[in-house]
């Protein structure tokens, strides 16, 4: 009796300890997927729902497959209020003009992962536009002429700056 009270002991602490390493794998596996979104850039601005402005850009420039793709890219969102500051007949017009949309939306993309700690070692980036966009963090994090009002919002293909201005590239 007191053989088989000592196995079932044993067996039980198998149990608990396996069971326990269980719960250790799972807790990891939840951080980890906690902290690393596996949503892409687009899929991430569509479920924030302060970007519907944007995504309809996105959309209508035909840039949702390459948003979509591997990057890794930074990209600076305009919000929904950020884009309301373009009056609205303005907006309706860049809305058509695939080219001229495209041209503004890639001025907000950079190649590459630039998280927030690394603003401050950096005066300018290279838009997938073409031309360079100015970074200030003297008096907060500003890009070109907008404050980005929230950082690092980490997606599957790259990360997210929230700005609160529409950048306009030089003409």
């Amino acid at each position: 009796m007191k053989n088989l009270m000592s196995k079932s002991l044993v067996t039980l602490a198998a149990v608990i300890s396996l069971t326990g390493v269980s719960l250790v794998n799972a807790a990891h596996h939840a951080e980890k997927s906690m902290t690393k979104n596996t949503m892409d850039i687009v899929d991430t601005a569509v479920s924030a729902g302060s970007f519907n402005t944007l995504v309809a850009a996105i959309k209508a420039a035909g840039l949702v497959e390459t948003l979509k793709g591997d990057g890794p890219f930074t990209v600076f969102a305009p919000t929904d209020e950020a884009f309301a500051k373009i009056p609205q007949d303005k907006l309706d017009a860049l809305l058509k003009d695939k080219q001229a949309l495209a041209n503004i939306l890639t001025y907000h993309v950079v190649s590459g992962k630039v998280m927030a700690k690394e603003v401050v070692n950096i005066d300018s980036a290279k838009t997938v536009q073409g031309q360079n966009i100015a970074i200030s963090s003297k008096e907060g994090v500003t890009v070109d002429n907008a404050n980005v009002v929230k950082t690092d919002i980490l997606t599957s293909n790259g990360v997210i700056h929230v700005i609160d201005t529409v950048m306009m590239p030089k003409s």
